[in-house]
């Protein structure tokens, strides 16, 4: 079995797990304990704590550790809006419908729920949001805005550090998912400008069940998971330190080691887009064809089960994904796609493939020998 789906989560590096497995059983301390199991804890969050800050290049008081990238995206903008409502009354949310579900639906729900006012950004043809659609969003009553780095989906890149200057410029508070992105992207917070950024610790090598979130000192949230006082107040619940030590030892290690797994993926993924459209009719590159992440590669076919293809792509030995990880199986078009004015003949037809540091050119060789076949017998079945 080959596995093409990076992007959906990668292994557990082997330097990672061994640094998590002394948290288990030797030193299993609760952190919010006194005595010295408890202290030997703390000073490993702390130690994580510092390690991730010395990446974003912020301070290690501005790391919160979350379970998952999720629960990042949540505690960012449902902590972000509430506090600034309270402040100053601002009800504003300026989003995209690229953006992943756990940005786009925790927006809806403000809207729906909380009385929010949400607003969808103009994207290119590329599924980019460019500075000139936040510039005619923004209002003189917008809370916050949050545009993802990298799209989990399509790969775009989206300019950042403009959108952030035009949201520091009408003091509007910045978020980013970077989930997608910090595997293979800089986030260093200070150049990116955000105010807010969420990282998922299984994107980058690093274990599932473990995230963080970066709130640049200054910025208040309101937060949505109460109890005990751990990660400042702002996330109740004993840590999970073996999964928080593995989380700052991968995103360390990818930080160390980008330049390298670019070099190593970004030719390969270059081959898989050529092969696919010079070889299969009907197909389309989704996403940028340059501005986007070094080991996407995404595409929609025309008259194209997509489901039926990831089940006959199981079936040859490779594993890949029709998008969000969180999408697939589903019947209907992903809204990714369809935002994109993709017809739904197109929509319907879409896979994504993406590499790792396990990746080889006869991984590549031999997938995409066996794709267009695959396609050729979907398209014959419909």
């Amino acid at each position: 079995m080959i596995y093409l789906d990076y992007a959906a989560t990668t292994p557990i590096d082997s330097r990672v797990f061994d640094m998590m497995l002394p948290y288990f059983r030797e030193s299993f301390g609760n952190p919010s304990s006194i005595h010295r199991y408890g202290q030997k804890a703390e000073t490993a969050i702390e130690a994580a704590r510092e390690k991730v800050a010395a990446v974003l290049h912020c301070r290690a008081d501005e790391i919160i550790f979350t379970s998952c990238g999720s629960e990042s995206d949540n505690l960012a903008l449902r902590g972000a809006a509430l506090a600034r409502r309270n402040a100053s009354g601002e009800k504003w949310i300026l989003t995209a419908r690229t953006e992943h579900h756990a940005v786009s639906k925790t927006a809806i729900q403000l809207e729906k729920e909380y009385g929010f006012q949400l607003e969808w950004l103009d994207l290119d043809e590329f599924g980019a949001v460019m500075p000139v659609s936040l510039s005619k969003a923004v209002c003189k009553n917008t809370a916050l805005a949050s545009v993802m780095y990298a799209n989990n989906e399509i790969g775009t890149i989206n300019p950042i550090s403009e959108l952030a200057e035009i949201a520091k410029a009408n003091n509007i508070l910045f978020h980013t998912d970077a989930v997608q992105a910090a595997a293979y992207l800089d986030v260093n917070v200070e150049k990116l400008g955000v105010d807010l950024i969420s990282l998922g610790g299984h994107k980058f090598y690093g274990p599932k069940g473990v995230g963080a979130l970066y709130v640049r000192r200054g910025t208040k949230l309101i937060p949505h998971l109460t109890g005990g006082g751990q990660e400042f107040s702002l996330r109740a619940g004993t840590q999970n330190v073996p999964y928080i030590v593995g989380f700052a030892e991968a995103l360390s290690l990818a930080s160390e080691e980008r330049g390298q797994r670019i070099a190593h993926v970004k030719p390969l993924r270059d081959q898989i887009i050529g092969r696919v459209l010079e070889e299969i009719p009907d197909a389309l590159l989704t996403g940028h064809p340059e501005n986007r992440l070094p080991n996407h590669a995404s595409f929609v076919f025309k008259d194209v089960d997509g489901n039926l293809l990831l089940q006959l792509l199981d079936s040859a030995g490779f594993a890949c994904s029709s998008g969000s990880a969180c999408k697939t199986g589903n019947p209907e078009p992903s809204e990714v796609i369809t935002s994109l004015g993709y017809s739904r003949d197109w929509a319907l037809g879409s896979l994504r493939i993406t590499l790792g540091v396990d990746s080889t050119p006869e991984h590549v060789d031999m997938f995409v020998n066996t794709l267009p076949g695959l396609v050729e017998k979907v398209r014959e079945l419909k």
